[in-house]
């Protein structure tokens, strides 16, 4: 093992990290300050590009590296900043909280400020963009939202465009509600005047940072060019493709006795990783698992008496979209009330790259930020979110509940959990298991949240709901969540709305399918559960095929998926076939049928999988007069349709297609696309065969342009409760956000494979599988 002794300005005493040979960091210091201080200084070493990019992204500080073509960007960013008082700020987390996030900047500060000793330790990144790190402060941290993943703001203003246009029983193909909700309509709305521009906005606040040549080469003038991010489609199968997997499972139904945790996040791939892995130590704490670098604290993990982990998403809705009325003599004025409300202006000078200051101008209503103004029509459109609320920075009240020794202070914990709306599932040494859902859900006394309403004060939230579900040791040995309708069937749902929007079921179903089976569970059957690639959609569809004639195509189709399991598997032929059909041809195939303007059909894409299914299997008057042979006929014709793909794809014997051969697993660099770098293979990881689809247990959405995929498990974990070191994880691509780092990607082929590595916890096991250790010393 390599040790390397350093001093370090800023430790009260002596402190070590110790990395293993799968790059995960174990931290141990002699307190908590120390010890938060070096999860920053860590999180420097190993991601400082990354938690750089993520901090001048949120604070709105990218022109000032980047140029005039960043400066809509940090606009947008600049909105939906933290405003509040920091004093409530702090206190909605813990007691020390501020004191976590000082020592946590103050870490990142230290390696900062050892760059200039060690210009070696800088990352490649700066050197290639000609940018240096800041400095951070506590506040940081905490005001910084714009990371967290909520709803329902984007498909307020898609739902008014489809309705308005095509009704309430297309957009269903679009977003299934669940329970079945007409959407409430308010006085003085005119749904069909509200334009798409109105997400624009809100959209680039959310968007991460892309470096394209002509971007980085704008010049003042051509700024505004950089104001928009991708069509509205490709954004609303993102944000409606954010999921994840969690469950525990009671040492009743494990053949060791104790409870098993297993946690699988799903989020857009990119290197570096999303998700960091790390082992926080000092007395009177000892946690290890995932968290996001640019936090202090894990998220997903255990403590050494419990552990937890958390799926996207619960279902509050924690966005509104209010339309004002503005004065005619002055655009400044709302209609509020019985009167006229001035909108607070804020005015922020910003540094520009290459270019003279300017001046954000930003708007903000008594529910939020101005994203859109419509001069001509008098409107002005503001978003409302849980964010401008005390103790909603995304994922940080888990620097308390990760400290939690038992069901009772977990639960304790969630209560001050805000954002994002999140499952929580819990096991502990004592044997129990449970499920708390967490996150602030507002109270709409008279209406559902589901599209715009005006913002002339009839429609205030009350609050946020007190007491959510929550389930303790349940009768079945195990809960599981996959981001489906979990709330319980007696949930009074008129009086104590939650929200409607939800991810489709698929996984959920096949999850319960794997434990319904019986059997004694372990770590292993956790590990095949996660990378599980079965699809319930295929099994569907298929036994609609088996119905057809077979002819031309659709007999060949039917021979290829004669004997199939319906598994998604990359070297699979059938799942190639499948895949294309259905994501490419079918539910286009059946938009086409059911709606005539392109640009609605877009607004629909990629579609409710289960609203979609379910009108194929139970076809209706929505398809005609005779909906049977309606849907028949479009099974047979985007059957043939994704044949004819296939074989230009892959070759006309289909004994040769394989869907691995055109699904791929690849993590893009932010800045691999630019001229800077020589090439892409520099910086970018990948192309990996990799099984799976957006409806498998083992989440593996991909683009449908090219099959690549975008988005799947962040980070798996899987804790054998009381048995730590035989917990397991894997973090793709890699530890290390550093290109010349060994373990910059070593871990995405055995990602592909499902494979796993040691989450290892006992100090024996670590000192037996550690590959470097850095000595830390007070300077």
């Amino acid at each position: 093992m390599q040790v390397q002794e350093m001093m370090v300005p800023g430790l009260s005493a002596p402190a070590e990290i110790t990395i293993d040979r799968w790059g995960i960091s174990h931290l141990k210091a002699e307190n908590l300050t120390d010890l938060f201080f070096l999860q920053g200084y860590n999180a420097a070493r190993d991601r400082l590009w990354q938690i750089d990019l993520w901090r001048k992204r949120g604070l709105g500080q990218l022109a000032a590296d980047f140029g005039p073509g960043y400066l809509a960007q940090d606009r947008a960013s600049r909105l939906f900043l933290y405003r509040g008082d920091m004093q409530a700020e702090w206190a909605a987390y813990s007691d020390d909280a501020h004191d976590i996030c000082r020592a946590f900047a103050a870490g990142i500060n230290a390696f900062i400020d050892g760059l200039d000793a060690h210009p070696e330790w800088l990352p490649i990144e700066f050197k290639l963009m000609g940018t240096r790190p800041a400095r951070w402060e506590a506040e940081d941290v905490v005001r910084v939202r714009s990371h967290g993943m909520m709803r329902n703001a984007l498909s307020e203003v898609i739902r008014a465009n489809v309705v308005s246009a095509a009704g309430e029983g297309i957009d269903l193909l679009r977003q299934q509600l669940d329970p079945p909700k007409t959407p409430y309509r308010a006085e003085g709305i005119d749904l069909a005047a509200i334009p798409l521009a109105v997400l624009d906005v809100f959209k680039l606040a959310l968007a991460a940072v892309t470096f394209e040549d002509g971007r980085l080469a704008s010049s003042i003038e051509e700024a505004p060019v950089w104001s928009r991010v991708a069509a509205t489609g490709d954004v609303v199968r993102d944000a409606a493709a954010q999921g994840s997997n969690n469950w525990v499972v009671h040492g009743s139904r494990t053949a060791s006795g104790r409870p098993i945790m297993a946690n699988d996040p799903h989020r857009a791939h990119a290197v570096p990783s999303l998700r960091y892995l790390v082992h926080l130590t000092a007395p009177g704490l000892d946690v290890i698992g995932a968290g996001e670098p640019c936090l202090p604290g894990i998220c997903i993990g255990h403590n050494g008496t419990i552990a937890f982990g958390l799926t996207l998403f619960f279902g509050p809705d924690q966005e509104d979209v209010y339309v004002y009325e503005t004065s005619p003599d002055d655009s400044g004025l709302y209609r509020f009330g019985e009167g006229w409300e001035a909108m607070r202006v804020v005015e922020e000078r910003v540094a520009v790259k290459g270019a003279e200051d300017q001046v954000h101008r930003l708007k903000f209503t008594r529910h939020g930020p101005v994203v859109y103004e419509d001069r001509a029509r008098r409107r002005a459109y503001a978003i409302r979110t849980v964010w401008s609320e005390p103790g909603t920075a995304p994922y940080f009240a888990s620097i308390a509940s990760m400290r939690a020794r038992n069901f009772d202070e977990f639960r304790t914990a969630m209560k001050r959990w805000g954002v994002p709306a999140t499952n929580q599932v819990y096991a502990d040494t004592s044997g129990n298991i449970g499920w708390l859902p967490a996150g602030f859900s507002p109270v709409r006394p008279n209406w559902d949240g589901l599209l715009p309403v005006p913002g002339d004060g009839r429609y205030e939230w009350n609050g946020f709901l007190g007491d959510l579900p929550e389930v303790l040791n349940p009768e079945a040995g195990y809960f599981a969540t996959a981001n489906e309708p979990n709330l319980p069937p007696d949930w009074p749902h008129d009086t104590r709305q939650v929200g409607y929007e939800w991810i489709e079921r698929s996984r959920m179903n096949r999850i319960t399918e794997v434990f319904a089976a019986g059997g004694r569970h372990d770590v292993a059957d956790s590990c095949a559960l996660q990378t599980d690639d079965l699809s319930l959609p295929a099994r569907r569809l298929v036994a609609l095929v088996d119905r057809l004639r077979a002819e031309g195509r659709v007999g060949e189709a039917k021979a290829l998926f004669a004997g199939w399991d319906f598994r998604i598997a990359a070297g699979s032929a059938p799942a190639a076939l499948f895949e294309v059909w259905w994501s490419k041809h079918l539910r286009t195939g059946l938009f086409a049928l059911l709606v005539e303007d392109p640009a609605i059909r877009a607004l629909l894409l990629p579609g409710d999988p289960e609203s979609v299914l379910l009108l194929i299997e139970t076809p209706d008057a929505r398809l005609g007069e005779d909906p049977s042979r309606a849907r028949d006929e479009l099974l047979a014709r985007t059957l043939a349709d994704a044949w004819a793909e296939c074989a230009g794809l892959m070759g006309a014997n289909p004994s040769l297609w394989r869907w691995g051969s055109l699904h791929k697993g690849y993590f893009a660099h932010a800045i691999s696309a630019t001229a800077r770098v020589g090439s892409a293979s520099d910086l970018d990881v990948g192309p990996f065969e990799k099984g799976g689809s957006d409806s498998t247990p083992m989440n593996a959405l991909y683009r449908t342009s090219d099959f690549r995929v975008m988005l799947g498990a962040s980070v798996r974990v899987v804790v054998d409760v009381g048995s730590w070191d035989n917990s397991v994880c894997i973090n793709a691509p890699g530890q290390s956000g550093d290109p010349t780092s060994p373990h910059y990607g070593d871990l995405a082929r055995k990602w592909a494979e499902g494979g796993y590595v040691p989450l290892l916890y006992s100090a024996e096991r670590i000192e037996q599988a550690a590959e470097r250790r850095l000595a830390l010393k007070p300077a």
